[in-house]
């Protein structure tokens, strides 16, 4: 995994954006998991507040649901986010919504950092740490270790082990240069509008991904279960 080299660090980055994505149907969660408490405001805001924080970050584009997209411009009031540039309808699809937060941002921005809503806790040094690593190579994925055996399976009867030391678990934000991940984006909303993952837009025309550190606390609010381990955490944090 490729760090910031000394010198890199001192320097300053270009302008950089970032696109939350928060179109999700939250069907797994059974309830609006980006809405649900926690510590004592909305997760999808904390998410937000993590990228108004960062130095690094110039602006902000938020892809909503079209049914959230008032609401969404209301709580960014509520609670001052002043980078914000534009709230979008995000699309029927992970591609068609990140391509619709691409589009909205600012033309002069060099990098663009494109991170789940449903991710309330990242870090400032994950974000930073993804953001110098595309500038130097183009695309970054925080990641960190797979930590359990994997195994692949098919009609309920195991057919592989993968080896574990090469697994990673991806994380966001997944930062790219402007121009890589408009492109990469345009192509996958037409012809793999299922994609789950940014990183694998860039891959499909040949784009090489290179890993930076990500965070084990950088989790993703997936089931209510999520929601009570990042209320504990949430917790720790508060008492350091």
């Amino acid at each position: 995994m490729r760090r910031p080299s000394e010198q890199l660090k001192n320097a300053r980055l270009p302008y950089a954006a970032a696109v939350i994505v928060a179109a999700g149907s939250a069907r797994r969660f059974g309830a609006d998991k980006l809405l649900a408490d926690l510590g004592g405001m909305p997760v999808l805001m904390r998410s937000i507040l993590a990228f108004e924080r960062a130095e690094t970050i110039q602006a902000i584009v938020i892809a909503a649901r079209a049914d959230m997209v008032e609401e969404v411009k209301s709580l960014c009031a509520r609670y001052g986010i002043s980078k914000l540039t534009a709230v979008v309808p995000g699309g029927e699809t992970r591609a068609r919504s990140c391509l619709a937060g691409v589009t909205a941002v600012p033309p002069e921005a060099e990098l663009i950092a494109i991170h789940d809503g449903a991710r309330p806790l990242v870090t400032e040094k994950v974000i930073l740490d993804a953001l110098w690593t595309a500038y130097r190579h183009t695309a970054a994925l925080p990641a960190v270790p797979v930590r359990d055996t994997i195994k692949e399976a098919e009609d309920g009867i195991v057919t592989a082990t993968p080896d574990r030391s090469r697994l990673w678990a991806a994380q966001t934000p997944q930062c790219f240069q402007a121009d890589l991940i408009r492109a990469a984006l345009t192509d996958a909303a037409e012809n793999a509008p299922d994609i789950t993952d940014d990183c694998l837009a860039v891959e499909r025309i040949g784009g090489k991904i290179f890993l930076s550190p990500g965070s084990e606390e950088n989790i993703k609010i997936t089931t209510p279960l999520d929601l009570t381990l990042a209320r504990a955490l949430l917790a720790e944090r508060s008492e350091l």
